[in-house]
């Protein structure tokens, strides 16, 4: 069972950047699917950001423009780079996978937390 490891997360102002890592157990290109949700206390947790393994990219309205997923194949590691933060992006992120891309999310890390404020 492949397992995914977070870090990266912490305390940052409003407006400042932050760059998480999940470093995945076995080849990340073994997996279909990779991405990061959140969850805000109180609220569902939600999609991010997700990357398939043929590098197409989706994002949540609210992080367009501001985040990007990518990763590194020889590192197998996901990342989530965020930028012009804000205090709404408080939450735990999680990185998550769905490995047949079947919308099966069924790989998740531990979270890291991230907190926007001054």
């Amino acid at each position: 069972q492949v397992q995914l490891v977070e870090s990266g997360g912490g305390l940052v102002q409003p407006g400042g950047s932050l760059r998480l890592s999940c470093i995945v157990s076995g080849r990340i290109l073994d997996l279909s699917v990779t991405g990061w949700y959140r969850q805000a206390p109180g609220k569902q947790r939600e999609m991010v950001a997700t990357l398939t393994v043929g590098e197409r990219t989706m994002y949540a309205d609210s992080v367009k423009g501001r985040f990007t997923i990518d990763r590194d194949n020889y590192k197998n590691t996901l990342y989530l780079q965020m930028n012009m933060l804000k205090p709404e992006d408080t939450a735990v992120y999680f990185c998550a996978a769905d490995p047949n891309g079947t919308h099966r999310w069924n790989v998740w890390g531990q979270g890291t937390q991230v907190t926007v404020a001054s």
